[in-house]
């Protein structure tokens, strides 16, 4: 089976979100320098606390032109940004506290607003930002939860998985009964580079399904991650990949 995406192993979580918060550092500076901006799109969750966490530091703090960074979300729950499941609230805590990026760069999704106007505000903030067509974002970073989904695109979801005009849903976590809002299919495939960020062993078997086994993308939705023209890397801890080894 034909691998999806280039893999990248690292000794452990550590050394796997410094090669992600050093990614980052290295587009932002090519972004800026070639068309004045870098637009990226946050993933959320626990696994990439310490990779923001590392933006804020130095060397990388400095080597960042923040002033032409803006900051996107790939998904949110939908809950007030002071809410301690708010992926905004993480990745504030984790960084954009601590570094000197404009205010008016920072494009969350506003959670704390009724879903369906909060999903309709997000799509006009990314049109006033990118202009019409499918936003192309230079960098998207994602998680994966062990049922393979990833934003919030979840298994056998259809009516979101199949979207394929909007650029932005709510979608139900079913296991919390929680709505969240997150970017849709297209917009995913359309960024010039995607990185998968995963660190924990108990997601190594979901990886090699994913990454090697059979084309199942409603059940597997991090299969739908295949972009058009751009990369697609797999930044791994050893142990998240140890089900890779041949």
């Amino acid at each position: 089976m034909a691998q999806r995406g280039k893999v990248e192993v690292y000794p452990d979580g550590a050394a796997a979100s410094r090669a992600g918060a050093e990614s980052f550092a290295e587009r932002a500076r090519a972004a800026v320098e070639a068309n004045g901006r870098f637009s990226v799109a946050l993933s959320g969750g626990s696994t990439p606390y310490a990779m923001y966490a590392m933006l804020a530091e130095e060397p990388l703090r400095s080597r960042i032109p923040w002033e032409g960074v803006h900051l996107f979300w790939g998904d949110d729950r939908c809950v007030p940004p002071a809410h301690p499941r708010s992926n905004f609230g993480m990745a504030r805590e984790a960084f954009i506290s601590r570094v000197p990026i404009p205010a008016e760069n920072v494009h969350r999704m506003r959670g704390e607003i009724e879903p369906a106007r909060a999903a309709e505000e997000y799509e006009r903030e990314l049109a006033n930002h990118f202009g019409s067509g499918v936003p192309r974002f230079d960098l998207i970073h994602l998680g994966m939860g062990d049922d393979a989904h990833t934003a919030s695109l979840f298994p056998f979801d259809e009516a979101v998985l199949r979207e394929r005009e909007r650029r932005v849903r709510v979608a139900l976590f079913r296991a919390l009964g929680e709505h969240r809002l997150t970017l849709t299919v297209p917009v995913l495939n359309a960024a010039a580079r995607l990185e998968f960020l995963i660190l924990d062993g108990e997601k190594a078997p979901v990886v090699r399904s994913v990454v090697r086994g059979a084309l199942d993308p409603f059940r597997l939705p991090a299969q739908l991650v295949r972009p058009r023209d751009g990369e697609l890397v797999w930044l791994l801890s050893h142990d998240a990949a140890r089900d890779l080894e041949e």
